[in-house]
């Protein structure tokens, strides 16, 4: 449920609102607003009629939340969410691109994307250095030591990483080398998973599961959020149809959806979404006409050589090319994409 307080509000006053509340164990977020304080509280509602706060002078009202997904909610948080990351900020004006290669090979292939990328205009570094393959002989990636590669590539660029992370058990490990970690579209519902992560204290980009529903996504971010940690992205990367050209079908419309619904950054993935590399450029930017706080795209300089998903990675001269044009778009959309401020070696 959300209490709204009456304007003029003392500190005193809403604190006593949140003692009573707490009390009666629901938990509590506050959004302070220039006139207005809004307090969330999620708890059992049966015990609120009890509380009879509507009675309290500086209590406007109460309103309650009929959605299962709570603290997701727009209702719950009506301001656009700022996920700050490092000296980034994403849920802004600002519009943060992403890239880098599906898996981190060798150090000398991620140091090299991570160059590139960069002077294309990218502010975060992907890659992956724990794979989950449908096949169990595909190569499941370089684990800690790709994450010291990350991290290198980081140190030498400026570039903020973002790597998966597919087992509970490896959260404090990534979380060490990693600013963000990321839930892919396999583990959208892994609830161990979403719960450690919720512990780690770094933002997670949440991805789609392909046959998730709208609902079933917002929850997956609940699981997070409800663990305490409120730094949460959601990522779409294409859901499962019954079209076979393209490896999903990218689902744009989730963008408006998720806006009007929840609170969180929107970030877009063309390159899962197609499964094409020429399909990801028009995508991107079909993307960011939609409203999407950024995008995440695969780039490799050898797509032909890659040990996965070649096919639907960008070499770097195209990225560059397309980056161009995302700069010319955001230009006309009154946005800016994100830089790279930090003094790098």
């Amino acid at each position: 449920m959300i209490v709204v307080m009456k304007m003029g509000s003392t500190a005193e006053q809403i604190e006593e609102v949140s003692t009573r509340l707490t009390e009666e164990g629901f938990k509590i977020h506050l959004s302070q607003g220039v006139e207005r304080t809004i307090m969330g509280a999620i708890g059992d509602r049966t015990r609120l009629e009890a509380l009879d706060l509507e009675a309290l002078p500086w209590v406007e009202k109460v309103v309650p939340i009929l959605a299962p997904y709570k603290l997701v909610s727009r209702e719950f948080h009506p301001a656009d969410s700022i996920i700050r990351i490092g000296d980034q900020e994403i849920g802004g004006n600002r519009v943060h691109v992403m890239a880098g290669p599906c898996a981190v090979e060798s150090r000398a292939q991620i140091l090299e994307t991570a160059h590139a990328v960069r002077e294309a205009g990218a502010t975060f570094l992907r890659g992956g250095a724990f794979k989950p393959r449908t096949s169990p002989y595909s190569f499941q990636g370089l684990e800690e030591e790709g994450l010291r590669y990350l991290a290198e590539a980081r140190e030498q660029t400026g570039l903020l990483v973002i790597t998966e992370v597919i087992d509970a058990r490896d959260v404090a490990l990534v979380a060490e080398y990693a600013d963000v970690l990321q839930i892919g579209a396999r583990n959208m519902q892994n609830f161990i998973l979403l719960k450690e992560a919720a512990k780690c204290g770094k933002p997670v980009l949440l991805k789609r599961g392909p046959s998730a529903t709208l609902e079933e996504w917002m929850m997956a971010a609940e699981y997070i959020m409800d663990g305490g940690n409120y730094q949460v992205m959601f990522c779409e990367r294409g859901i499962r149809t019954f079209e076979s050209y393209t490896r999903n079908t990218l689902d744009l419309s989730m963008v408006p959806a998720l806006h009007a619904l929840s609170h969180l950054p929107v970030i877009i993935d063309p390159s899962h979404g197609t499964g094409k590399w020429h399909l990801v450029h028009p995508m991107a930017k079909a993307a960011l006409a939609a409203g999407a706080d950024g995008l995440i795209v695969e780039v490799h300089p050898h797509p032909e050589k890659a040990v996965s998903d070649g096919k639907q990675s960008l070499t770097p001269e195209r990225f560059q090319v397309m980056m161009a044009d995302l700069a010319r778009l955001t230009s006309a959309l009154d946005r800016e994409l994100g830089e790279v401020s930090k003094c790098v070696k």
